[in-house]
């Protein structure tokens, strides 16, 4: 090759690298995120609380996100499709935020072997499909310690949703957590079989005051168990999120969730290719549930001994299900000193000593 001709192939690459140079670097497209709610954002409760989860991981994460919110989608054939809907558009990770998705979540994760799904509150698991919780009778406890401490003739109220291990567990916690402030304390439950009814909630809430309780918590997502109270003029708290602007002083505190912790860890790990499917229980401890927003109608030293109730769970020197327990019978289901393997407290059917009635069949 002659002198001339080197030179000039010389040039043109080193032309051709500086046009390279000067074109605009091409982003890695988004990683798109679905998240499938039971109710409405609006509801105040629970799916509110997933969707403040949603907004942070876009806040912690920018343009390398793109999320969507499906709301309003019942717990039928009809989250299927909208589970396919969103692996077929090419969302790489799907979070179902409600226990009766398990089913169909499962079937549509078999389909879609590439993406990855996530489930609220199950237990079925797979290749791609991972399962995800926070401790809620964690908070429920400490709800129930400061019910104790502020009813006046020890009779507690909750609204029930569905009648399923989840709700029965936190019912039992709450109560468990108002005994060991005042042992005489009874919990009574009306059941609405519904996640979010603000109208039958309402209604149950009415019934439990009428009844003679003047201490109400929900399992249920609208706010209008606190309303209730409020027009009643006895006490409630908010479940899953403050609800103060809907109670005022009616509102002692409110048990908080905190999904962030879950759902920026998930992407983290997705971006990084180490996501692996596993059993995710949050509590206390990993930042995913505190008690919050205490109203004025709760003294200092309720307030106080709630939050030293949270920090020894949160050290381990303290688990709301730790013997010695009876069932509702009154037979010791719980040795002294042992504490309930995470196996037995998913699996809750029976209510504990002090809760009134009967499990729904």
């Amino acid at each position: 090759m002659s002198r001339f001709k080197s030179m000039t192939a010389g040039a043109a690459l080193a032309l051709g690298l500086a046009t390279l140079a000067s074109l605009p670097v091409q982003a890695a497209d988004p990683l798109q995120a679905g998240f499938v709610y039971i109710g409405p954002t609006g509801d105040h409760g629970w799916t509110y609380s997933h969707d403040q989860g949603r907004k942070a991981v876009e806040a912690k994460f920018g343009d390398k996100v793109k999320t969507l919110g499906v709301e309003n989608v019942p717990e039928t054939a009809d989250s299927e499709r909208v589970f396919r809907d969103l692996a077929t558009k090419g969302y790489k990770v799907i979070f179902a935020t409600s226990f009766g998705y398990m089913n169909q979540m499962e079937k549509v994760s078999k389909a879609f072997p590439n993406t990855i799904f996530m489930h609220a509150t199950g237990y079925k698991s797979g290749k791609n499909f991972g399962t995800y919780d926070i401790r809620t009778y964690e908070g429920a406890y400490m709800l129930g310690v400061v019910a104790g401490k502020q009813s006046k003739n020890g009779k507690l109220g909750v609204v029930g949703s569905i009648p399923i291990p989840e709700v029965i567990r936190n019912i039992n916690a709450f109560t468990i957590g108002a005994r060991s402030v005042n042992p005489t304390a009874t919990t009574r439950v009306i059941w609405v079989n519904s996640w979010f009814d603000p109208g039958k909630e309402r209604e149950a809430a009415l019934t439990l005051i009428s009844q003679g309780a003047d201490v109400l918590m929900q399992n249920t997502d609208s706010p209008a168990v606190v309303q209730a109270a409020k027009e009643k003029g006895v006490f409630a708290f908010g479940w899953d999120s403050d609800m103060t602007k809907f109670g005022e002083s009616a509102h002692l505190a409110a048990s908080v969730l905190n999904w962030s912790v879950i759902y920026n860890e998930a992407i983290e790990q997705i971006m990084a290719g180490s996501w692996k499917p596993k059993d995710i229980w949050y509590g206390v401890k990993e930042g995913a549930i505190d008690i919050a927003n205490f109203g004025p109608g709760t003294p200092a030293d309720v307030k106080k001994l709630a939050e030293e109730r949270r920090d020894a769970i949160k050290a381990g020197k303290l688990h709301p299900f730790t013997g010695p327990l009876k069932d509702q019978s009154g037979k010791l289901f719980l040795a002294a000193g042992k504490t309930m393997p995470d196996a037995d407290l998913r699996k809750f059917n029976f209510y504990v000593e002090g809760v009134e009635g009967a499990i729904p069949k």
